[in-house]
């Protein structure tokens, strides 16, 4: 072997020893965790459903945890005052997405309010968000929309239950979501129950969530980046190309007929109006992709959040009586007071729905953040652009904050003054401090009404005459928390 021959492999063979060995070191500022392998870190501790294995592990190293994900910190926070630390006294500081690469795709993250830095671009989404499309005033102004679009679901359950037919909760949740967002955002319906082209929509839209959802080499080793090994990135695309051309269709159509007398008084109307004044900061491609935001986040987590919430009170079923049992004694007769009825009014409802978000929360983790400097939390260093991973999953099973955590049991919220708006940390399913999610409100006012409309109008039978205590209530893991079996049931008539 020549010199140079032997310089370069002996220089490679220190390159690859260094970096093993710099790569398996664990740094003593960081939070605790487990040892960790060279190159690959901790990936092997994730498993297939990592919120469960964090929690695990946080049982053993505490609720302040770090890890090396490939060549990525994580910082695993799995109690609510730890929680409270990040995303209230210093949000300041965590306050920037870790942005997966199938985020990327379309360029997204250059146009979403989801994965923006906190800057003058995501104040503005934030705005017009808060201000113009889910502020209470609005949501105020569109009751009857919403109201219109339950009816509809109850008569597609109408029509199963005449003919015998189970029904997709989530499915049929989803329908429901869609065109309560595409009414007030295009004055149109996106989707038709047992609709083709409808399955099609929500084809996409979940495609974008279980992509999102996926462990992607490409994040943990960014050398790969260009290659998308697992084609994560070029699926992403695909699904969201889809969505994105449905949304410039309706665009371009609104384009061509609407004038100066236009009397259409939707969300994409003012949008269209706010770009005419502001192209410079407005364009149609910021429109298209704010929907996209709007959409995805609006239906699927909701949509799942309900099914879990009928198939919890369809596995207890003391509980289904109990939430009927109150429906009924405030509405009695009048089937169409239920938007209408102060929420205060059905606690126990809203108990249901409140341990719901306790056991499921929609997305397990949260949209990670990121540190965007060196922070000191209690004595350890969390590193800039660390990932913070909070394991709200966890936190809702944490039985040094909750009695009996793995029962499902509406009551404990009856006499306790938690809720899940972004200032109670045992319970942030949205989220808290400056990222919250900013469709919270339309959220917290759809599940009401779509679960006391279900529960009061049917009773529920499992399909095959299945028993409650035999169903199948497993996780599957993803960005969304979904069933690992969908929920699907018979409607009956009283």
């Amino acid at each position: 072997m020549d010199y140079l021959t032997l310089s370069l492999a002996l220089s490679f063979i220190s390159i690859i020893t260094y970096a093993i060995f710099i790569s398996g070191r664990r740094d003593s500022r960081l939070p605790p965790g487990p040892s960790h392998f060279p190159i690959i870190g901790n990936l092997l501790h994730l498993g297939e459903q990592p919120h469960i294995s964090l929690a695990t592990l946080a049982k053993r190293y505490g609720p302040l945890m770090s890890l090396k994900l490939g060549s990525k910190t994580a910082i695993v926070v799995s109690s609510p005052d730890i929680a409270k630390e990040f995303f209230q006294k210093q949000d300041h500081l965590f306050s920037s997405r870790s942005v997966p690469e199938t985020g990327r795709a379309l360029d997204h993250d250059k146009y979403s309010m989801v994965f923006l830095p906190v800057g003058d671009q995501w104040r503005r989404l934030r705005r017009i968000s808060k201000e113009y499309l889910l502020s209470m005033q609005r949501l105020d102004a569109t009751e009857t929309l919403r109201q219109k679009k339950v009816e509809e679901l109850l008569d597609h359950v109408n029509y199963c239950c005449t003919n015998e037919k189970a029904v997709n909760i989530g499915g049929v949740a989803f329908t429901t979501l869609l065109n309560v967002l595409s009414n007030f955002m295009f004055s149109m319906d996106l989707a038709q129950y047992d609709s083709l082209s409808s399955q099609e929509f929500k084809d996409d839209a979940w495609g974008i969530v279980d992509v999102l959802g996926k462990s992607n080499i490409s994040d943990f080793f960014p050398i790969l980046k260009p290659f998308d090994p697992q084609g994560l990135k070029r699926l992403g695309t695909v699904y969201a190309n889809r969505i994105l051309n449905i949304f410039d269709t309706i665009i371009d159509h609104r384009l061509q007929t609407r004038s100066a007398s236009s009397t259409n008084n939707d969300v994409l109307e003012w949008l269209l109006n706010l770009t005419k004044n502001n192209e410079s900061e407005w364009s149609q491609n910021d429109i298209r992709h704010f929907f996209l935001d709007l959409f995805i986040a609006g239906t699927d987590t909701t949509s799942t959040t309900l099914e879990w919430a009928m198939a919890e009170l369809i596995h207890n079923p003391d509980k289904l009586k109990t939430a009927r049992s109150e429906v009924i004694k405030h509405i009695g007769n009048n089937k169409n007071l239920i938007e209408k009825l102060d929420f205060t009014q059905i606690p126990y409802i809203h108990a249901v729905i409140k341990e719901t978000f306790r056991l499921h929360p929609p997305a397990p983790f949260l949209v990670p953040r990121q540190a965007i400097q060196d922070v000191k939390i209690q004595s350890f260093m969390v590193p800039k652009n660390a990932q913070i991973l909070c394991n709200v999953w966890a936190m809702g099973r944490d039985q040094k904050v909750w009695s009996h955590p793995e029962t499902f049991m509406p009551e404990r919220f009856l006499d306790v003054n938690v809720d899940y708006k972004g200032q109670n940390f045992e319970l942030i399913p949205f989220g808290g401090g400056k990222r919250i999610c900013p469709g919270l409100n339309i959220a917290h006012r759809m599940l009401h009404i779509m679960l006391g409309s279900l529960i009061y109008n049917f009773d529920w039978r499992l399909e095959g005459n299945m028993r409650p205590q035999d169903m199948d209530m497993g996780e599957k893991f993803g960005l969304v928390l979904h069933k690992n079996v969908p929920l699907k049931v018979i409607p009956l008539k009283f």
